[in-house]
């Protein structure tokens, strides 16, 4: 049985933006730091169960960009700052004020720009399959152009037959990837990559003082491992680790090690999420209520 998030919309300025919550589960050890976590670009928050229906023990927030998912489209573009600002108010207006970050591939810059901008409510970040930017080693031209429109998204069959030259992933990782995806608005998707235009993170990763676990796969077709070093010499007293034989999904592909992964790096154990705490849990839906 799924461990279900609870769904709710939370404006910021005149932006709505649906919101899920994943419970985690008190075991006597002690409330564990929530997880906020920045999705990929064009991807809605259910691509985020496969991870949460496993790294259970603690509460899972994250949140559907404008245009994505079930969040309507932007009114106006948005920037970096922007996009951590608006995570800050979620958190706040969920009673959070102490998250660990994660982030992943687009997701990862918003992630790096969140622990700098709001360093106090930063403990601990970790960034999967990302870069400083737009100053990186650049991925494979076969990818990157395919990533230009959301198409990917919209058509599955398209999907399917180039999800190896995307991803740098075997095909079975395909249906993970695929199952809970919902196509994203044109205008959602451009403006996520109108948000990183000139964008770097390298100005500041210097400044950054909080402890870092950076994730990267060698078969990376779109963020090549040389920027998982990059961000690794940047962010003074990192770690790093590197998948053998995986691509730019290794935390669906190899979910249980990447899980395994993060939970050393967090120094704690497993918890089970019990039956009678799944069927208490909100169903997951998508709703157009504002």
């Amino acid at each position: 049985m799924p461990n279900l998030p609870h769904i709710t919309y939370t404006k910021v300025g005149n932006q709505k933006l649906r919101t899920a919550v994943w419970k985690g589960v008190d075991k006597g050890e002690g409330k564990r730091t929530p997880l906020l976590f920045f999705n990929g670009i064009g991807a809605n928050l259910e691509i985020a169960q496969a991870f949460a229906d496993h790294f259970t023990g603690r509460d899972i927030i994250t949140f559907d960009m404008p245009g994505i998912g079930g969040s309507p489209d932007p009114k106006i573009p948005y920037r970096p700052w922007w996009a951590a600002n608006a995570a800050k108010q979620i958190l706040q207006k969920h009673g959070y004020d102490k998250v660990d970050v994660l982030g992943v591939s687009w997701g990862g810059g918003m992630a790096q720009q969140f622990a700098f901008q709001c360093k106090k409510m930063t403990n601990r970040l970790i960034l999967c399959a990302t870069s400083p930017g737009t100053i990186m080693v650049p991925g494979d031209i076969r990818a990157i152009s395919k990533m230009a429109s959301p198409k990917r998204y919209i058509n599955k069959d398209y999907l399917a037959q180039h999800f190896e030259t995307l991803y740098g992933d075997s095909e079975e990782g395909f249906g993970m990837f695929s199952e809970h995806m919902v196509p994203p608005s044109l205008k959602g998707y451009l403006f996520q990559l109108m948000a990183m235009a000139g964008w770097s993170s390298l100005p500041f990763l210097r400044f950054l003082r909080v402890p870092t676990l950076i994730i990267a796969g060698d078969r990376d077709h779109i963020v090549p491992l040389a920027n998982a070093h990059i961000l690794k010499f940047m962010i003074k007293g990192s770690q790093m680790y590197e998948f053998e034989d995986a691509g730019h999904l290794f935390l669906l592909t190899k979910r249980d090690e990447s899980i395994q992964i993060i939970r050393d790096f967090f120094g704690e154990q497993e918890v089970d999420l019990p039956e009678k705490k799944q069927a208490e849990l909100a169903p997951l839906k998508k709703s157009a209520a504002a």
